[in-house]
């Protein structure tokens, strides 16, 4: 949107099969960009420009907790017979329980994820990041929706070859398991390490507000490189699709020109 390709692209990918079939992307798609990429085994000592987490958040391990009779549990997976299943124990005094007691739950029978891996991952950027942005898009909700008493059961799923359902111990080792993400504990956890939150709203939004509509006007109406696009488009900003339930949040540390992204619909109020 700005017109002006970065000096520099690293990607940290951890997959060995991932990393190539990138690497042959850039090569076979834009072979001309492939100078200005790189491709990282770690975080780097010192940042200063943009971090994008596309859909990391919501990937990061999760623990579940359960309310019952006043009482808070920590569950677990068990071995039962040639398979696997939950087992609850009694949580302790430590991280878990301090950050699981701070939560707006009430009532019993209520079961969700506490993520501690995500603030860490904010604190690490956050002292790794001289000046810049950390923007992360992903699926989730503020504090209070996400553990709202009649989100009971949590949001934990699993996805299979574009297929979700909600058992883990199906296809163990080969579906993807995934939470929701909290989007007042990135707030919290990037306050807390000296950054700035710039903004955060819904992903519709956040791409309107960064000249998505314009860029598909520059195509003629009717062709059906415009038609292509029109679909894709409305499938990333329909409330239906991505377009709500998807969320992006900005956090910066430095002076920075404005960002696109945050001008119209910011919802840091609801965080």
């Amino acid at each position: 949107r700005l017109d002006r390709l970065p000096e520099r692209y690293a990607i940290l990918e951890l997959s060995a099969d991932l990393r190539q079939r990138q690497q042959a992307l850039f090569a076979a798609e834009a072979p001309e960009l492939l100078d200005r990429v790189a491709w990282l085994d770690t975080l780097p000592e010192r940042i200063r420009g943009l971090v994008v987490g596309n859909e990391v958040l919501d990937a990061l391990p999760v623990h579940l907790v359960r309310w019952q009779d006043g009482r808070m549990y920590e569950r677990g997976v068990a071995l039962a017979g040639d398979g696997f299943a939950w087992q609850d124990r009694l949580l302790e005094t430590g991280p878990l329980q301090a950050a699981a007691d701070a939560l707006p739950v009430s009532g019993d029978d209520y079961l969700s994820e506490v993520c501690l891996a995500a603030p860490a991952l904010v604190r690490s950027l956050a002292e790794r990041l001289e000046q810049g942005m950390l923007l992360f898009l992903d699926y989730g909700f503020p504090r209070a929706e996400y553990y709202h008493p009649d989100r009971r059961r949590g949001t934990l799923m699993c996805h299979y070859r574009h297929r979700a359902y909600d058992d883990p111990f199906y296809l163990p080792g080969l579906a993807d398991i995934t939470a929701h993400v909290d989007f007042t504990l990135i707030a919290d956890a990037a306050l807390a390490a000296g950054l700035d939150v710039l903004g955060y709203t819904g992903q519709a939004h956040f791409l309107v507000n960064c000249g998505l509509l314009e860029r598909l006007a520059e195509l003629e109406p009717g062709t059906t490189a415009y038609l292509r696009e029109a679909a894709r488009v409305q499938k990333l900003i329909q409330p239906t699709e991505m377009g709500e339930l998807f969320k992006a949040i900005a956090l910066t540390r430095g002076d920075l020109p404005p960002s696109l992204g945050f001008g119209r619909g910011d919802r840091r109020h609801a965080l």
